[in-house]
């Protein structure tokens, strides 16, 4: 972060409250948001254990709850009390992993499952739907936790045991089809809520050095496996373990498997997911190996308008630069605009509906402060009155939206505004 002291909830509520003009409902709403999160989605268990539910469900999704409490690490240098909460999560997402690596959210009671599905399920999930991302946030979280505050207490043996397995589930689903254990049915559903052939997922090319996943962010099944704004992410996060393995564990073989294999995956990146056939690089959203793309972005992270926010490349990146303009625009066939809003949607929600998480991630990583400040006037008119972020918003009828409590949403419209004011996480 950029401030030199120590830096407080209510210095940041104080600092928004500063920075806009008089008559701005946006620092009534960031109040509201950053307090709902910390008041009303983290559970402190009898155990000391922490628990921090999505908002309107009542589950912990490992890529949620990192989000939700990413903007937090600026506050825990100047309260122990933020500290232990996010030392905690960090311990039972690890704690989950262990459980079940392809497990994508989970239950605190052992007995509410969302639905049983054909797969492997067990007693603590709520769904078993295997994404990359999940298997990266919680780990980014420790490591951002780490770079910001100096806080060590997250790395123990558990997040040792649970990095191994992470690194052992990846190298496994580089070939996917020949040995993968994973499979994922589920019956009487819309198509994007279960994997072909079996539950095995459309076929891809293996050995390319990309990671598969069976399903997006969104909890959407991929339509091409290699899904490469999570490959991004997961090539981020084996650099991560390895600073982590060798300055804090001291295990410079560890560190030397996660930096030669975070290499593999960036090269394969580079040689799979540009587009073909144009005169300037720009990422496809999905590949399949085989040379077959899908040409699109999501409203969900990571996205491939989020490439700067997780942390694979600068803000002015070239090709970065030229994949922007193409998914802020028609190329993309889930970029909507309306009377009120525009912006990138997701075929999760309806058509012609925007995510809230999206415009805010659209305005973290804008170098143009014109482009930002359309951004806030968006946000400030599009929440329906509720002071509140949500999934998606029609684009020409704010008072129709999705999910009327998302506290991911909530968490990162709070990280813009702070962004805004000239503070931030630093990664």
């Amino acid at each position: 972060m950029t401030k030199e002291k120590p830096f407080t909830m209510q210095d940041a509520i104080t600092l928004v409250r500063e920075s806009f003009p008089e008559g701005s409902r946006l620092p009534e709403m960031f109040e509201k948001c950053i307090s709902d999160t910390l008041d009303r989605t983290i559970r402190i268990k009898p155990d000391g254990s922490v628990f921090v539910i999505t908002g309107d469900i009542p589950a912990m999704w490992l890529r949620d709850s990192s989000c939700q409490l990413r903007p937090f690490i600026l506050f825990a240098g100047s309260d122990p009390k933020i500290m232990e909460i996010l030392v905690k999560l960090v311990d039972k997402q690890m704690e989950c992993i262990l459980y079940d690596p392809y497990a994508n959210a989970f239950n605190d009671d052992g007995h509410s499952c969302w639905r049983v599905d054909l797969t492997d399920m067990k007693p603590y999930l709520w769904e078993r739907k295997y994404e990359i991302d999940s298997l990266c946030f919680p780990v980014q979280l420790s490591y951002l936790l780490w770079k910001n505050t100096g806080c060590t207490r997250q790395f123990n043996q558990r997040w040792l045991d649970a990095v191994r397995q992470i690194i052992n589930v990846f190298r496994t689903e580089q070939d996917h089809e020949k040995l993968s254990p994973y499979t994922f049915e589920r019956e009487d559903c819309f198509f994007t809520d279960t994997l072909s052939r079996g539950g095995k997922g459309a076929l891809v090319k293996g050995n390319t050095g990309l990671i598969w996943s069976g399903f997006r962010p969104s909890d959407d099944a991929c339509v091409y496996g290699y899904l490469i704004p999570s490959n991004m992410l997961a090539c981020v996060v084996l650099r991560n373990i390895a600073q982590i393995a060798k300055e804090v564990y001291q295990d410079e073989e560890l560190a030397a498997e996660a930096a030669g294999f975070a290499e593999e995956v960036d090269r394969a990146i580079r040689e799979y997911a540009y587009l073909p056939g144009l005169p300037e690089k720009i990422y496809a959203y999905e590949v399949d190996g085989f040379g077959q793309y899908n040409v699109m972005d999501d409203a969900n992270l990571p996205s491939l308008l989020s490439m700067p926010y997780i942390g694979y490349c600068p803000k002015t990146d070239p090709a970065y630069l030229s994949t922007r303009k193409w998914i802020l625009s028609d190329n993309n066939p889930f970029y909507y605009s309306g009377k009120v809003l525009k912006g990138i949607g997701s075929p999760h929600t309806p058509s012609r509906y925007v995510w809230d998480i999206a415009l805010c991630m659209q305005g973290l990583t804008s170098v143009d402060q014109a482009e930002k400040e359309e951004i806030l006037t968006m946000l400030e008119k599009g929440d329906a009155g509720t002071g509140m972020m949500h999934e998606g918003v029609d684009v020409d009828d704010p008072e129709q939206y999705t999910r009327p409590w998302f506290s991911w949403a909530n968490s990162v419209f709070c990280e813009f505004l702070l962004d805004c004011c000239g503070v931030r996480v630093e990664l």
